[in-house]
């Protein structure tokens, strides 16, 4: 069955061919396929955002089994170059998926163009949450049947987790927010998190950008407009604006 569940054919023949693909080497084992994230949202930038999928199995897949998973991802790498550099994604026995543990995994996970096995971190409370209410069903139940309800104080502290697993060191070592294309992403990123700790939802980067906009006075106002224009127009260099927004969001966050 050929799938169309975006506006972009470009996108649905790569879903197509992943669905496909996992399908024939999972076998029995292959309990469902997702799309979450800006797809399912509607706030996607085709220019920017992540294809984000994810697939279920009954149980955990045999280590035999990866070596062909990762062919799979690149065979589809160079069918689908432009659309395949944008997949983002991991594959999750359906008993993992109901509730995020900490402890759980690893599980195989592609990501720029790169398979390898990993964990998921406090951010996958806040994907489980967008998986459950907005996702995208390819194959299999709904996501609703398979995840627990995730409540409002549980976002907040997956972004507090976030925050401090990942944003808070880079206050001491910034080197990866000289490239003016991410300190983009980490304004934007800091403007979803402030709107999940004031508000306890989630909400897009523009929907959140657009709030932020009026914290403080407007104090960032200029800084997310710039993030907003990524890629379109050249980014400014921002690092002072975004170590400012990244020490208020901490300071918001009790971190």
């Amino acid at each position: 069955m050929t799938l169309s569940p975006t506006p972009y054919s470009g996108v649905n023949a790569l879903l197509h061919d992943l669905r496909d693909g996992a399908q024939r080497i999972l076998a029995e084992n292959f309990a469902g396929m997702y799309l979450y994230g800006s797809l399912s949202s509607g706030d996607f930038n085709p220019d920017s955002s992540d294809v984000d999928f994810v697939v279920t199995t009954a149980v955990p897949i045999p280590a035999g089994q990866l070596p062909q998973l990762e062919a799979l991802h690149r065979e589809l790498t160079a069918v689908h170059p432009h659309w395949a550099y944008h997949l983002e994604g991991s594959y999750i026995p359906v008993a993992d998926l109901r509730r995020y543990e900490a402890d759980g995994g690893p599980y195989p996970q592609w990501h720029e163009g790169r398979f390898y096995l990993g964990k998921h971190g406090s951010d996958w409370i806040i994907q489980r949450y967008v998986l459950r209410e907005m996702g995208l069903v390819l194959a299999g139940p709904p996501p609703k049947s398979l995840i627990d309800p995730v409540s409002p104080d549980d976002l907040r502290r997956a972004v507090r987790g976030a925050l401090a697993e990942w944003w808070a060191p880079m206050l001491n070592d910034p080197a990866w927010l000289h490239d003016r294309l991410y300190q983009a992403f980490g304004i934007l990123t800091m403007c979803r998190a402030l709107h999940t700790l004031a508000t306890g939802a989630v909400a897009s980067k523009p929907v959140a950008a657009r709030w932020a906009k009026e914290l403080e006075n407007g104090r960032w106002s200029s800084a997310i407009d710039a993030a907003l224009a990524w890629p379109h127009e050249p980014q400014p260099d921002d690092l002072p604006a975004l170590l400012d927004l990244l020490r208020y969001t901490l300071e918001r966050a009790g971190l």
